[in-house]
């Protein structure tokens, strides 16, 4: 499922409980943007937590988690789904929808980061019908 992601989306953890995809880390590196501008996708069992390198161990009937995460307090999300092949391909297809541009990544921010912004939609071929 992971092996035909949309355009400039990697897959950066692959495991049973959890599958982390990231957005153009060749482009979002730290160097221009902070590290945490990354845009990633989560999918975990259970909730996500917090704190790096905490993990809760999900019950069997814990729901799958599908995170969009532009910084560690900005995301959408998460989706909850019953079980992993439902999550994973919501995970695919919040990617796609991503990297076409569908993504209303500005709606969720309440304090924008204009150059982040221009970058997205510069490598998304976002049209976002602003004036220049």
């Amino acid at each position: 499922m992971t092996d035909d992601l949309a355009a400039g989306w990697q897959v950066w953890s692959d495991a049973d409980d959890r599958l982390v995809l990231a957005y153009r880390p060749d482009v979002f590196d730290g160097g221009a943007f902070p590290p945490p501008c990354l845009p990633t996708i989560y999918v975990t069992r259970g909730a996500r937590t917090r704190r790096p390198g905490v993990r809760q161990n999900p019950r069997p009937d814990d729901p799958w988690h599908v995170t969009l995460f532009l910084e560690p307090e900005v995301k959408d999300g998460p989706h909850l789904y019953d079980d992993r092949e439902e999550a994973f391909a919501a995970a695919h297809d919040l990617a796609e929808r991503f990297a076409g541009g569908e993504i209303d990544y500005r709606g969720l921010y309440q304090v924008p980061r204009e150059a982040y912004f221009e970058k997205l939609d510069e490598l998304t071929g976002r049209d976002t019908g602003r004036e220049a």
